[in-house]
């Protein structure tokens, strides 16, 4: 009985300060968001002025969300509801294959001798939350695995995006990112290849995501305390 006292103590604790992370996380994105927006606006250019049209801004707003919401979870229960999972395995799908994205697109700029200027919030944004969060979802304790059909349904938003992206982009003559403009890639071939990567980093990304969510010792940990 004490021993199950104990490592129930334990396990409030532990998600109470997991709580406290996701809230925390969840106001340096927001800061770092709204740091990025008005940066974008200062350049005066159709790029600051197109600042929801990126994916990272998108789904890093549906981050905001998920971990305001999370934190209010682990605050009141002792496991995150399946939903909350699913949807966090999500979000970090996109967030993660768009900081790759941008990494990429900062090397190829650099190859070219194009400046590419990289705000801290960019960095904040692109590759410190991506990781940070993912690392800090597979140790809180009593996360769920998530089902395998989140690889193709880590699929559906960049579609939709990308169809909502290459149907805007002729009518204002810019595009977020240079590779889904056929004007700066070599043709048709190039815009398919490119594509077809991205989506493929997208569901590689889900299926890691998948199996750490399975195997990860936190979620272990939980198992174990329920079947006591």
């Amino acid at each position: 009985m004490d021993a199950r006292r104990g490592g129930g103590e334990t396990t409030v604790k532990a998600r109470n300060t997991f709580g406290v992370l996701r809230l925390v996380t969840a106001a340096v994105c927001l800061t770092a968001l709204v740091h990025r927006l008005f940066w974008g606006l200062s350049s005066q250019t159709i790029a600051g002025r197109n600042f929801f049209a990126y994916l990272t801004v998108e789904s890093n707003c549906a981050l905001v969300v998920l971990l305001v919401v999370g934190g209010l979870i682990a605050f009141r229960r002792d496991d995150d509801p399946r939903w909350f999972s699913i949807a966090l395995s999500l979000v970090l799908t996109w967030t993660i294959t768009a900081g790759l994205a941008f990494a990429l697109i900062v090397w190829q700029a650099g190859i070219r001798g194009i400046r590419v200027d990289v705000p801290w919030s960019d960095q904040v944004l692109h590759f410190w939350l991506p990781a940070l969060t993912a690392i800090a979802w597979t140790l809180t304790p009593g996360h769920r695995a998530v089902p395998w059909w989140i690889i193709p349904g880590s699929l559906v938003f960049p579609l939709l995006w990308g169809g909502v992206t290459m149907w805007r982009g002729p009518m204002i003559g810019w595009y977020p990112y240079y590779f889904l403009d056929l004007r700066q890639v070599s043709g048709i071939g190039e815009f398919l290849l490119t594509s077809a990567v991205a989506l493929s980093i997208f569901a590689l990304i889900a299926t890691v995501l998948a199996v750490i969510s399975r195997v990860s010792p936190s979620r272990r940990k939980a198992g174990t305390a329920q079947a006591m």
